[in-house]
């Protein structure tokens, strides 16, 4: 499993440590994941996703998983993302 969040991308970040004495020493800076549980209204189903705690917030803006996955580009989500959004968009393309 990669250290990635399946809804922003988001992902780890490397840079420098640097003291008082201006040495420097590389450091990670690691994404803060959380594996959560999203209800979905159009699909009747809960979505497990590992998502950055900032995704979490960005979600529940949107007013949930369906509409977030609905107005977001699939540029930016992971596969497991994609493959829900389409299945979202074909119901509701047969809904219609």
């Amino acid at each position: 499993m990669t250290k990635a969040c399946d809804l922003s991308g988001k992902k780890v970040q490397f840079g420098n440590n640097v003291s008082k004495a201006n040495n420097k020493t590389r450091r990670k800076f690691n994404v803060n994941l959380q594996s959560v549980t999203f209800k979905s209204e159009i699909l009747n189903k809960n979505l497990r996703f590992s998502v950055a705690t900032s995704s979490i917030r960005t979600v529940s803006k949107f007013g949930g998983i369906d509409e977030f996955l609905t107005k977001t580009k699939s540029k930016k989500l992971s596969q497991k993302a994609k493959r829900v959004q389409r299945a979202m968009n074909n119901l509701q393309k047969k809904a219609s």
